[in-house]
């Protein structure tokens, strides 16, 4: 290929049914379909998929964990409760009928008692064994059209997602100990999975999400050492080990933790976001790193959903140059995300077709 990569990340990422009735799905609005159509015909797709795991103890898991769902007309809802050291846990999640996103509206864990009675729950309550058809069989609807793109969370995304930002980042700064054990605890059962899945799947790209957590402002830098290249680092090695290719999904601000992904051993980075959401510039990263990391980024989605096209295109331009710039493992340009709402504006669909055409023309 002889043009540099172009993705939507989301958009083909994750395969959809426009046609699905489900008044939930968001794709299913006719303004979606252009775009879907686009990204299948037009992009290097990178089918995102999650190998399929099981419980191996289902009842433990039953004494301890209860789950509830409802809808009211326009919201679906999800409570889970958990029973742990005298204590009866909530979440509560809602999903709206227009947006293609879950809130946590309770989080679990509320407080350093919480998380206490949280880890007097038996480790082997996540116990799962995993089972790659489902990806082999992605691979296989895919063909020659794109690749997969084998999903994971690290330990610190599933311990911090159990609190608010606000109480993990407390817990985190003055718990330390605690934090560390919860650390383990959850981090016992990606391991597991991941020593289970990489061998069978050599060669293929993962995607690592949870490092954000610990990037500033959330977290003084000290504790990105301990809390991911610690706990993250051992994922990044046997994805590596066995013949894949890790690649971190971290938003925010990345330039102090960009040289500890290339010391854990991992082959790419995603989003770079740009300033000011993000604290590096493209242009450095690719200088600094793009021998040690293929990149993928740096297009911020709400910049394709509200910049006017002329402004839009220096932005995309710009992208294109810094990250193919001097010598690197490569560049894909890609969106940081991907619209939420049911429709696609005609400006929307316009700034996708503008990064098609950029890619496809480039050094033309």
């Amino acid at each position: 290929m002889d043009r540099p990569a172009v993705n939507f990340y989301e958009i083909a990422g994750f395969a959809v049914d426009p046609s699905d009735p489900d008044p939930f799905s968001v794709y299913n609005d006719p303004s979606w379909r252009p775009l879907l159509q686009l990204a299948e015909d037009k992009t290097d797709i990178i089918r995102m998929v999650a190998p399929v795991t099981t419980a191996l103890h289902p009842d433990l898991y039953a004494r301890h964990v209860a789950t509830e769902t409802w809808r009211e007309p326009s919201t679906r809802y999800s409570r889970t409760t958990v029973t742990a050291g005298g204590r009866t846990l909530t979440q509560v999640t809602r999903r709206d009928r227009d947006i293609q996103t879950v809130w946590v509206t309770e989080h679990l864990l509320k407080s350093a008692d919480d998380l206490r009675a949280y880890l007097t729950l038996p480790d082997e309550l996540w116990d799962r064994d995993a089972d790659v058809a489902n990806v082999a069989a992605a691979e296989q609807a895919l063909g020659d059209a794109g690749i997969v793109m084998v999903e994971t969370a690290d330990p610190l995304c599933l311990a911090a997602s159990l609190f608010s930002m606000a109480d993990y980042t407390v817990i985190a700064l003055t718990e330390p100990a605690l934090f560390h054990a919860l650390l383990e605890k959850v981090g016992r059962a990606i391991y597991r999975v991941v020593d289970q899945v990489a061998p069978q799947l050599p060669g293929r790209l993962w995607r690592i999400a949870g490092p954000e957590y610990a990037t500033p402002p959330y977290l003084p830098l000290r504790l990105f050492d301990e809390y991911v290249v610690r706990y993250t680092g051992p994922v990044v090695h046997v994805i590596e080990r066995n013949g894949g290719y890790a690649r971190i999904h971290c938003h925010g601000r990345v330039r102090e933790a960009l040289p500890r992904f290339v010391a854990m051993g991992a082959s790419a980075t995603d989003p770079i976001e740009p300033p000011p959401q993000g604290d590096a510039l493209l242009s450095d990263v690719r200088r600094e790193y793009g021998r040690d990391l293929a990149l993928f980024g740096n297009i911020e989605v709400a910049d394709i959903e509200n910049l006017d096209p002329p402004d839009f295109e220096r932005v995309a331009s710009q992208a294109l140059a810094d990250g193919t710039a001097g010598e690197g493992r490569g560049f894909v340009l890609m969106p940081t995300s991907c619209p939420y709402g049911r429709q696609i504006s005609a400006r929307t669909m316009g700034n996708y077709e503008t990064l098609v055409r950029l890619a496809e023309g480039f050094g033309g």
